[in-house]
């Protein structure tokens, strides 16, 4: 038989953290529904259910459970979490239409084409380079990618040089392979 809330939190409360994460697996589903369900945003929701278990964590030897069950307390701590969010939110908007406002000066949406297809075709290298054995991934994120020379990835890897050099010549090559439109870097 599984403790009851009452039990955990009693246990949570002398610092047990085991306790209240057994709480936690417990409710986190519930606070975070609950949250998203406020905000629309599952990332918002992610960060108020964080917040809301660590002010029970907080309170954890101040508060007492009314009943048996920690959900309505934490619902209503996920709630007053969302209204301090949005009271933070509109204060920042707030300082942001107080801020002197220039024009901009060019079009952005180049810039912003231009970054959506960068990430298009790094989640395509990416999912190649994945393929590749974990030493040649290293070689070419050290190499290609950090700028290192090949002495100082031999270096940071602990193995030699001319290993490097044919971990990152082979990468090269079988990326091409895959990737015959995307280009490739030549480094020193």
């Amino acid at each position: 038989m599984q403790p009851s809330d009452q039990e955990l939190w009693d246990q949570a409360g002398t610092g047990s953290g085991e306790a209240f994460g057994l709480l936690f697996d417990r409710h986190s589903r519930a606070v975070y529904n609950h949250c998203f369900r406020l905000t629309a945003s599952w990332a918002t929701a992610e960060d108020l259910t964080s917040t809301t278990f660590l002010l029970a964590w907080r309170h954890r030897d101040r508060m007492r459970l009314a009943n048996e069950s920690l959900r309505p307390w934490l619902l209503a701590v996920a709630t007053n979490a969302v209204r301090t969010e949005r009271r933070s939110l509109r204060r920042r908007l707030t300082l942001v239409d107080r801020a002197p406002h220039e024009p901009p000066s060019a079009d952005h949406a180049d810039d912003v084409a231009g970054r959506v297809d960068d990430e298009r075709r790094m989640s395509a290298l990416l999912a190649e380079l994945h393929k590749l054995p974990r030493s040649e991934q290293e070689a070419v994120a050290l190499c290609l990618w950090s700028g290192l020379s090949y002495p100082e990835a031999a270096a940071a890897l602990g193995v030699a040089e001319v290993t490097v050099r044919s971990r990152v010549s082979r990468a090269r090559s079988k990326l091409r392979a895959a990737l015959a439109s995307t280009l490739i870097e030549e480094t020193p």
